[in-house]
């Protein structure tokens, strides 16, 4: 199973936090499944961690450079989840959110988040929300 996690499940799952769900975790973790991480994850952290809003005890670089060497897998946003993301009703204003589940959607990817509000978008779509 390939899954997409959203932001707040990759930073919890990095640094070990108990906010992550044990079932989140379980389906991280197995060896089964592939979890990937969007682009725009990274975008959102480097402009929380800029602004003072998000701690990351590093540089945004050092962060970069150490999630890449855990293994993440980053999924770069193509035109293909900015045209489903243009489609998508607003359930949900934050473009950072937008633009992961369309990517969840579009690449058929199970969505792992904690957000509620993703449920709507996947509704009627083949993927299911993980938390």
């Amino acid at each position: 199973m390939r899954l997409l996690l959203d932001t707040h499940t990759f930073l919890w799952y990095y640094s070990g936090s108990a906010e992550l769900s044990e079932t989140a975790k379980m389906h991280i973790e197995n060896a089964e499944n592939e979890y990937w991480v969007s682009i725009a994850s990274l975008w959102e952290i480097s402009i929380k961690h800029s602004i003072g809003k998000l701690d990351l005890d590093k540089s945004f670089d050092e962060f970069c450079v150490d999630v890449v060497g855990k293994g993440f897998i980053f999924l770069p946003i193509e035109m293909a989840h900015v045209m489903k993301a243009s489609k998508l009703p607003f359930y949900n204003r934050d473009p950072f959110d937008r633009i992961i589940v369309a990517q969840a959607i579009t690449e058929n990817m199970d969505f792992v988040t904690r957000d509620n509000v993703m449920e709507l978008y996947l509704e009627n779509e083949p993927i299911r929300k993980i938390w």
